[in-house]
């Protein structure tokens, strides 16, 4: 599924902050390397459904077998594995025997006890490597049949069968760790540099997750259909403490919302949900719902903050009217594509903006291969265009009960003619400030 730089920070995907990115929710790795192949999977959305079930079929397996996930690995331990590595160490003895190996600890102390320590670490490591493997001995995925085929045959060799055998309350021999070293510095380093891999893929994975387990998600269904649909029950943004869910149902017959409310109502909120939920169920990820079916999208586009550009003396409303010139652009390929826009041509005068608006969704209407969400403001401009039977129109309804506003955040039927930009300037106490100035 093509996503643009744009719609990942329009999603908050990844952001900045990074405690308000869909990442930092996500992200529940053990190891610095399982938390960079989690930042992988979450920027790379998948293109068929094959792969997206495949997924799937991972994380509900690695779900099972969470709470049994073995403690020998840490992010200490594959530090201390990969600085073994890059750390000058004396030459060990090329036959470690009884006699070389007591001079050498003798002769080179620092390096024996690096070297000690690394290989007790490795002995961890592969422990817990044996441990995944047994955990996950009956994959359900190619992924998952794939590493763990890797991870029994690299633990065949017999050297680290030998490793696998020791036991932690007998303490190794100098001979056993310079003959252990050897193995691991000259004969095996690619093979430890790939379970290293290997874990911190299945640490993504198991992040993954973790999060459907602690959060309660749900895995979506999709169908390969000609033409794009959203079906799902309960949807909620992620990122929220206390959500609201709504229900959403766009198709071929109405595959237009047209979506009003005052300020604060929730209509982004919405928007995003929406798109943060279609973007991780082609992750191969649960989503925030009760439940969730959709039709394998090729592209996910969204206009939701446009920025001017001083430096080469753009406009706001110049940059809104070229994303909107490149998303019609990109949707009139035929695939299957979901548009996400949240306040069209806020650039620019009421008049100019009301005409703008009108003319893009009369003519974005007419793609049958997209889906849209359009929010505004411009609540005039819904009466023309209820002529057109694919538009659905929903809005946020407010109240204000003593000059307090109420939102519901309740999706409902129509359009809402609500206007409270004032009342808000005057509850923030600014009408007073100025009075009194």
């Amino acid at each position: 599924m093509q996503v643009d730089k744009t719609t990942l920070a329009d999603l908050s995907i990844f952001n900045n902050e990074e405690e308000c990115s869909v990442f930092h929710h996500l992200n529940f790795t053990h190891t610095n390397e399982g938390r960079e192949h989690l930042r992988i999977l979450l920027s790379k959305p998948l293109a068929n459904i094959a792969d997206i079930i495949d997924v799937q079929q991972t994380i509900q397996q690695l779900q099972q077998v969470a709470a049994q996930w073995p403690v020998t690995i840490t992010n200490g331990t594959i530090m201390v594995l990969e600085r073994f590595f890059d750390t000058p160490i004396n030459s060990y003895p090329s036959s470690p025997s009884a006699v070389n190996s007591f001079v050498y600890k003798l002769v080179s102390s620092p390096d024996y006890s690096i070297t000690k320590y690394s290989v007790e670490h490795f002995i961890g490591f592969v422990k817990g490597m044996k441990q995944v493997a047994e955990l996950l001995d009956q994959p359900t995925s190619k992924q998952l049949q794939a590493n763990i085929g890797r991870i029994e045959l690299l633990l065949k060799k017999s050297t680290v069968q030998q490793m696998l055998q020791n036991k932690k309350t007998l303490p190794l021999t100098p001979v056993e760790i310079l003959q252990f070293a050897n193995f691991m510095r000259f004969q095996f380093k690619h093979e430890m540099y790939e379970l290293i891999n290997i874990f911190s893929k299945l640490d993504a994975y198991l992040s993954l997750a973790t999060a459907c387990s602690k959060y309660g998600f749900c895995f979506p269904e999709f169908s390969e259909t000609a033409q794009p649909f959203i079906k799902a029950e309960g949807l909620y943004h992620l990122l929220l403490n206390i959500p609201v869910s709504y229900s959403v149902s766009l198709n071929k017959e109405e595959n237009f919302l047209f979506l009003t409310g005052a300020n604060m109502a929730g209509k982004s909120t919405f928007i995003k949900a929406v798109g943060v939920s279609v973007y991780l169920a082609h992750l191969g990820m649960g989503v925030p719902a009760k439940q969730m079916q959709l039709s394998l999208f090729d592209g996910l586009l969204s206009n939701i903050q446009v920025a001017d550009n001083i430096i080469k003396g753009e406009s706001y409303f110049f940059n809104e009217v070229q994303r909107i010139k490149n998303t019609i652009e990109k949707i009139s390929d035929g695939k299957k594509w979901l548009i996400l826009i949240d306040e069209l041509f806020k650039g620019t005068n009421v008049q100019d903006a009301m005409k703008c608006s009108t003319t893009v969704i009369e003519g974005l209407h007419k793609m049958n291969n997209a889906l849209f969400i359009l929010s505004t403001h411009l609540y005039e401009i819904g009466e023309s265009l209820q002529q057109y039977k694919n538009i659905q129109f929903k809005y946020f309804e407010t109240s204000v009960a003593a000059e307090q506003l109420v939102f519901s955040y309740q999706l409902k039927e129509g359009i809402s003619n609500d206007r409270l930009g004032y009342l808000i300037l005057r509850r923030e106490g600014v009408v007073k400030m100025l009075e009194n100035l």
